[in-house]
């Protein structure tokens, strides 16, 4: 893999020897004869169509994830959106994991309702007993394994077989694994939705999405883009290819420094539990071992019950912990969360209060130090 995301998307020779696809920003594109255009005898056609330096992206995406077919969008909620759209129907049911990314939510209840798509939520354990909630009104099942806040690792692959039996898609967010960790057509998904924002980017300096695709869906995936001609700059592909080439590297190194963070954390007094599907205490660590190759650096810990001040002072201090959403990028991150007030198929009941980290490639000592400083605050505090 390591060697996939350092070739993938390259052609030198087509670009006179240059190691990198120059970007190509435009518009128009231009015909040499009006058979030519009539019969789309040539590569591009259009800008929204993509570019040059777009299909590089998305030629090497689907060698990495796997995939017959890859498009770009402006963000990851909008390969949310595009996969759903993809996949269902007025009048269709949707099987969603309680625990997904709350803009999932969001688009599901409000945007698709609005054309009679109904959304049912499901317990995220739930694996092969999937079967027994899908309809015959049922399009599409979206899984998100870890969820992206409270970590439940889900059995994917008996997800999908009970699915394709009744020939329902099978869509996953795979963004804090990335097909790096977890290929996800060969785990059975159709759509596989990626945050590039994220650990493509590396530097939280874009905003990108992608949907990758099976033989199956690619047409159709391809298909629905077409009609938003919802593209993305040529500029952030470009930033995002540059991402490629040290993914493997990033991921590794953050992944690494993030377990012994997670570790470390485990053992302090002030915590209750740490979230961490590579941890062996975690609820879905065998599904982790069997399907994961490696874990990314997105984790979350409950803390011991304590007044919200102290929880405030223990992250308003923090010196190298960012406040803010995403993750994934070279800097490290902390969210408060809680996912009580949107569940609807399990309950999220934790003995304290909850916070997301996500481990950039600071020193882990000095990681540690400044969340050692916290922990005096939060104490202080209490």
């Amino acid at each position: 893999m390591a060697t996939l995301v350092t070739q993938a998307g390259r052609a030198p020779f087509d670009h006179f020897g240059f190691v990198n696809p120059p970007v190509y920003r435009g518009s128009t594109v231009l015909f040499p004869t009006v058979a030519d255009l009539e019969g789309l005898r040539q590569p591009y056609t259009y800008g929204t169509k993509g570019t040059p330096t777009t299909r590089a992206l998305e030629t090497a995406w689907s060698e990495i994830a796997g995939a017959a077919d890859t498009v770009l969008v402006p963000s990851g909620l909008a390969a949310i959106s595009l996969a759903l759209l993809t996949a269902t129907k007025a009048g269709a049911h949707l099987l969603v994991t309680d625990s997904a990314y709350s803009p999932t939510r969001a688009f599901c209840d409000g945007f698709l309702a609005r054309f009679g798509v109904t959304t049912q939520y499901y317990n995220p354990a739930i694996g092969a007993g999937i079967a027994a909630l899908i309809r015959q009104e049922t399009t599409a099942v979206l899984v998100e394994s870890p969820g992206s806040q409270s970590m439940e690792v889900q059995d994917v692959p008996a997800i999908a077989a009970a699915a394709h039996e009744k020939a329902v898609c099978v869509i996953i967010d795979n963004t804090w694994a990335t097909p790096l960790y977890f290929p996800p057509h060969e785990r059975g998904c159709d759509l596989a939705i990626e945050a590039g924002t994220k650990y493509l980017s590396g530097h939280s300096d874009i905003l990108l999405g992608l949907v990758s695709a099976n033989p199956r869906w690619a047409k159709r995936l391809r298909h629905t883009f077409n009609l938003f001609a919802m593209g993305v700059s040529p500029d952030e592909a470009a930033l995002a290819l540059r991402g490629m080439r040290t993914m493997s590297l990033r991921l590794k190194e953050q992944g690494r420094a993030a377990l012994e963070i997670a570790q470390w954390l485990a053992a302090r007094a002030e915590v209750a539990r740490v979230l961490h599907p590579a941890l062996p205490g975690h609820p879905g660590h065998d599904l982790w071992q069997r399907d994961f190759s490696g874990a990314s650096a997105v984790f979350s810990i409950i803390l011991n019950p304590a007044p919200k001040p102290a929880v405030d002072a223990f992250v308003d201090g923090l010196e190298l912990f960012g406040i803010g959403y995403s993750w994934g990028g070279y800097e490290s991150l902390v969210l408060p969360f809680d996912c009580a007030p949107y569940r609807t198929a399990t309950r999220w009941t934790p003995e304290g209060p909850a916070l997301r980290f996500s481990i950039g490639l600071e020193d882990v000592a000095d990681l540690k130090e400044d969340l050692e400083a916290g922990f005096e605050r939060l104490r202080g505090e209490g």
